[in-house]
């Protein structure tokens, strides 16, 4: 679904990465992972057509998207979310999810008075829509409220509907679990794999929390010091000695039983 090929990027002197590389196959839930710096997020922007690589090549489902910019990108299939949710503050929760579908009538202010009668059939059924979406993220008692007064984890279940309102079929979920408690962190895990299991969303997961990522994810990519470091299983991520170097440092990874409690524990 996503391939990306030997993608670099610098800033002047910094090298962000170098040649990184990897797939995410249709019906995949990858998660990126790796120490902080290591280039994820850059890399997420870069995807998602914030950011133009230096080098290499970015294909989804196929075609070359190198370069494209995220509102062609979104009219393909491909959105990302924020580890800080940016959700329009002074508007509902529903009005969040409606205002997201792109090519209304109604955002034409002709047609808005000469074809008025069609914008209220196209606003119906967005707002028949963005309900659905609302009781299937359980926050449809919270429709009329703003969204600038949900709490962090149900800013980021609106994000998620956001996403839902395009009919994406890549997702890059950028550190989801970031100020949301456990109660709800669960519950947006849960939203997530049946999205993938019942609906056939692939997702990309940035994330910290590596029980959410043992939860979610396979493959696991680690990423450290501007490359791909290992790919495989969560099992396999935890074995593996360059990624216990590259989050603990030589010393640790050599210390008797030291470096296998601390990859547990992260």
């Amino acid at each position: 679904m996503i391939s990306l090929n030997k993608v670099s990027k610098q800033y002047g002197k910094q090298i962000v990465f170098v040649d990184a590389s990897f797939q995410l196959n249709p019906g995949e839930r990858a998660g990126l992972v790796g120490p902080n710096g290591a280039g994820k997020t850059t890399l997420f922007n870069i995807i998602a057509g914030v950011i133009r690589p230096d080098e290499g090549r970015i294909l989804l489902d196929g075609a070359d998207i190198t370069g494209r910019r995220t509102h062609e990108l979104c009219a393909l299939g491909l959105v990302r979310t924020f580890q800080i949710a940016h959700e329009f503050a002074r508007m509902t929760v529903l009005e969040n999810l409606m205002v997201v579908p792109s090519g209304q009538t109604g955002e034409s202010l002709l047609a808005a008075w000469l074809r008025w009668g069609k914008v209220r059939v196209e606003e119906a059924r967005l707002r028949e829509r963005a309900e659905a979406v609302l009781e299937f993220l359980r926050l449809d008692e919270l429709a009329g409220e703003l969204a600038g007064n949900l709490s962090g984890g149900q800013k980021k279940l609106l994000e998620l509907g956001r996403a839902m309102m395009t009919e994406a079929k890549v997702v890059l979920l950028d550190e989801v679990g970031a100020g949301v408690n456990r109660t709800l962190l669960g519950e947006l895990a849960g939203h997530i794999e049946k999205l993938n299991r019942d609906q056939g969303y692939s997702f990309c997961v940035i994330e910290h929390d590596m029980d959410l990522i043992a939860r979610l994810c396979h493959p696991v990519i680690v990423m450290a010091e501007g490359s791909v470091l290992a790919q495989g299983t969560m099992h396999e991520i935890k074995a593996n000695e360059a990624v216990i170097e590259a989050y603990l440092g030589s010393r640790a990874a050599h210390r008797p039983g030291g470096h296998r409690a601390e990859a547990r524990r992260r």
